[in-house]
């Protein structure tokens, strides 16, 4: 939240031009860059409109919570209003989505969509968009989990009329999706003065909703199987919920004019890829659609198997691996779904294919060709092994050679890291993966970050956080000899040595080894804690707290970041590995490692001069902080 104050008081700040300046200020604190223009419009036109309304409504005490941030998310509500019931004196809270559009039109396939110039793309109809708000809002905040009715929702296009945007209209609404134009100012007035009430101030009831636990309900596997078989349990928020509405209008075209489509999700860490793939696929099941999901993890795809077939075996099967369709009838399949899509490799084939099945077919051939749309999800810095080709451009171009339509969806808002968007861009610019190099860490309110001096204080501060019933795990680079498992009843080798400090790796096997889990279930079975997690293990996972330990294969040397590539044991580097490649897929790998904690990340540099570095970049501190 920007900022948070009674609606007169806003007015005020409105006429004497101070608001403008301390939204900015706020923003910069809070992301580190300044805010686009279109935002910045936003501010100076639609914010007074609506607290013209709210004055007009008499309601010059209800409390106006600016750019809401939506829990564990980094989507932002244009403003929450709360206040006191007019009739049953309760808390009562309206989410407004403001609109500075003049003109919209309905998309003539899909109500939930629409087209506004100058957007070459349909977005998500605002009514739709601010009725999503409110069910992620009532899905993640405790203080209105038990009291939905408690939140309604409005979108208020103050420059449009009903002639210019009218047609928005046409999709059935509720008390969470209600649209007002500008020529309908009054109604949009009657609106507010029936949720809130002017007898009663509203900073109490704001107090409230901001006191309200986060509740991580639902994470993506503890759901799968009822996600699938049974009922939607995600609320998708909008460029989610577009890359969804796109891909089953795809879906339906594709079976109108017998012509195929190709659909890429591309988002970072945490946006939700996985959740838009599994909203689908239970969507497509109910509508009878024949559809698989596949992935290049084997670590993800049996996590997915184990949780969302624990009741069922069948429901196993509805999850593959990108290599299973080799000999797969072209458009067997309806749908395709294609997660971690940044996995796909050069060929299916490898050293146990039988010859007759080599046949030098690329593997992103074979997945457009087995389904009528095929579906991509992927992040490209999450490439991290050589011969990985999953990339938007590799996509394209493919689609291309067969004449096929392909669209692209970009998705921008964060779910992991606490939905905190400055931290996965203090990530990306920590390791050189976008331009500006590395900046000192701006705490916010979101994600935690912390250094730990040695991994004995890792591991201890980890274990703390477990105390507290936190999930945690450590990973760290492939920089360590990985030993055999060994047989049944005798120890791990504790191959990650760090002075006199030393862990075993995650097991590579299938099965489980000393108590530790197999290599599948390391990221989500509680055992899984005692070792060392490294990236192809972790990547497509989440825990509370990550701790991340940079081996000596990426140092920090005078002012930039050196790789050595003498330091990786990652058997996946050949000598044939251009210098450039190994570089950029160890950055990625630590992107990767970086990205998995929900709550906070601690991370420990094995070389002195990067471990100064990191310091530095945390404002100094020597210490973790044992408070969770």
């Amino acid at each position: 939240m920007l900022f948070r104050a009674s609606a007169k008081t806003v007015a005020a700040m409105v006429l004497d031009g101070s608001l403008y300046l301390h939204l900015t200020d706020q923003f910069v604190h809070m992301h580190g860059y300044g805010p686009g223009t279109s935002e910045a419009r936003s501010w100076e036109r639609s914010i007074p409109a609506l607290t013209a309304a709210l004055n007009d409504a008499g309601l010059g005490d209800v409390e106006v919570m600016l750019e809401y941030a939506l829990p564990m998310n980094s989507k932002r509500a244009d403003a929450v209003l709360a206040g006191a019931h007019p009739v049953t004196g309760e808390p009562s809270y309206v989410v407004v989505e403001l609109k500075q559009w003049s003109q919209a039109e309905p998309d003539e396939d899909d109500p939930d969509l629409c087209h506004v110039d100058p957007y070459t793309h349909p977005v998500l109809n605002p009514s739709e968009q601010v009725r999503r708000y409110c069910e992620y809002l009532v899905n993640f905040n405790g203080a209105v989990a038990e009291h939905p009715r408690r939140v309604s929702g409005v979108a208020f296009l103050h420059n449009a009329t009903r002639f210019g945007a009218g047609g928005l209209h046409e999709r059935e609404t509720d008390e969470r999706s209600l649209l007002f134009t500008g020529d309908r100012r009054g109604e949009f007035v009657a609106y507010l003065r029936s949720r809130l009430s002017a007898e009663r101030p509203g900073a109490q009831a704001a107090d409230l909703l901001l006191a309200g636990k986060t509740v991580p309900s639902r994470q993506l596997m503890a759901v799968a199987a009822q996600e699938v078989r049974e009922r939607e349990q995600f609320v998708l928020l909008d460029e989610q919920q577009v890359a969804y509405r796109m891909v089953l209008n795809a879906v339906r075209r594709a079976k109108q004019s017998d012509r195929k489509e190709v659909v890429v999700v591309t988002g970072g860490p945490g946006t939700g890829k996985s959740v838009i793939a599994l909203s689908l696929l239970g969507e497509l099941y109910r509508q009878g659609v024949p559809a698989l999901h596949a992935t290049g993890s084997q670590s993800f795809t049996k996590t997915m198997r184990r949780v969302a077939g624990a009741r069922k075996r069948e429901v196993q099967d509805l999850f593959r691996y990108f290599n299973s369709f080799m000999a797969t009838e072209k458009n067997s399949l309806d749908v395709l779904i294609c997660d971690e899509a940044h996995r796909i490799r050069e060929t299916s084939a490898n050293r146990f294919t039988r010859a007759a099945q080599r046949t030098g077919k690329r593997q992103i051939d074979e997945l457009l060709d087995v389904a009528r749309v095929p579906v991509f999800l992927l992040d490209e810095h999450q490439v991290v092994r050589p011969g990985e080709m999953g990339t938007v451009d590799d996509i394209r171009a493919a689609a291309a050679r067969r004449d096929l339509t392909c669209h692209v969806v970009p998705l921008d808002s964060q779910f992991r890291c606490g939905g905190s968007d400055a931290y996965v861009r203090w990530v990306v610019r920590l390791l050189g993966l976008e331009p500006g190099g590395p900046v000192v860490w701006d705490p916010d309110d979101r994600m935690r970050l912390e250094i730990a001096e040695s991994p004995q204080e890792m591991e201890d501060f980890l274990t703390h956080c477990r105390s507290k019933g936190y999930g945690a795990r450590m990973s760290a680079g492939y920089c360590w000899p990985w030993s055999p498992e060994p047989k049944p009843g005798q120890p791990l080798p504790a191959d990650v040595r760090i002075g006199d400090w030393a862990r075993p790796w995650n097991l590579r096997g299938e099965r489980s080894v000393s108590g530790a889990p197999p290599s599948a279930l390391w990221a989500t079975d509680p055992a899984g804690f005692g070792q060392v997690g490294c990236v192809y293990t972790a990547q497509g996972f989440e825990y509370d707290w990550s701790g991340v330990i940079l081996g000596p294969d990426l140092v920090w040397r005078g002012d930039r970041w050196t790789t050595d590539r003498t330091a990786s044991k990652d058997p996946v580097f050949k000598r044939s590995t251009p210098d450039a490649d190994v570089d950029r897929l160890i950055r990625n790998t630590y992107k990767v490692l970086l990205t998995r904690g929900m709550v906070g990340t601690v991370v420990h540099s094995t070389d002195p001069e990067t471990q100064d570095k990191l310091r530095d970049l945390l404002g100094g501190r020597r210490k973790t902080v044992v408070n969770v």
